[in-house]
C-alpha cells in the first residue's frame, strides 16, 4: 500500500478572532491557497478561512 503525501494546513479566521481550523492538503494535486467559508463560533456567524502553516 503505497503512502498518501497529505499535509497538514491551519485555516484562520479572517475576522481575526483566534478560532482555526486543522484540514490535511495533497501538495501534488492542490497548488493554491485553500479558502473556505466556514462557522466561527466565537463570532457566531460565518466567515472565511484562509490557509497558514502549521507551526509543528
Amino acid at each position: 500500500m503505497a503512502k498518501k503525501n497529505i499535509v497538514l494546513v491551519k485555516l484562520v479566521s479572517s475576522e481575526g478572532s483566534g478560532y482555526f481550523y486543522v484540514r490535511g492538503k495533497n501538495p501534488k494535486k492542490t497548488t493554491a491557497k485553500l479558502k473556505f467559508r466556514k462557522y466561527d463560533p466565537k463570532l457566531r456567524k460565518h466567515v472565511e478561512f484562509d490557509e497558514k502553516k502549521l507551526s509543528s
